[in-house]
């Protein structure tokens, strides 16, 4: 199975790809590592977003993106540009899409620590939050 990490940040979608075979993890290449919405009032920027994510999607052949939840009050709470954009990731109608708590992605990684370093993987640093979302998804 090959799931997309996402996490979502100001006005951008870092993402990592991950996949799983045979108990094996593998971190295929992809073009990109995060995309951003440049207008937050632009619909038309919105569905490009949406629009390009999705073909990302495609191209890579991904079953499934995982987002990480953002809190919606408090200390860091996620801004409303975020929520625009997760809005448009779940209303992809060709893949599923799942959102997974932080409190859910440590309690996984308690139970399948990641067995590499995180430097070890070539990911940039930004990544990382959408590599352990993804890790935590396929160890469930």
């Amino acid at each position: 199975m090959r799931v997309c990490g996402v996490e979502l940040k100001a006005s951008e979608a870092n993402i990592c790809l991950l996949s799983k075979s045979d108990g094996l993890f593998d971190l295929p290449d992809c073009r990109v590592r995060r995309l951003n919405l440049l207008d937050i009032n632009s619909r038309e920027q919105l569905q490009e977003f949406q629009f390009a994510f999705a073909k990302l999607m495609a191209d890579y052949k991904v079953d499934k993106v995982v987002i990480r939840q953002r809190a919606p009050k408090g200390k860091f709470a996620g801004g409303a540009l975020g929520f625009k954009m997760e809005a448009a990731l779940q209303l992809m109608s060709d893949i599923e899409v799942e959102i997974l708590t932080p409190s859910a992605i440590k309690e996984c990684l308690s139970k399948n620590p990641i067995a590499i370093a995180f430097e070890d993987t070539g990911l940039k640093a930004f990544q990382e939050v959408a590599f352990v979302t993804a890790f935590a998804s396929l160890s469930r």
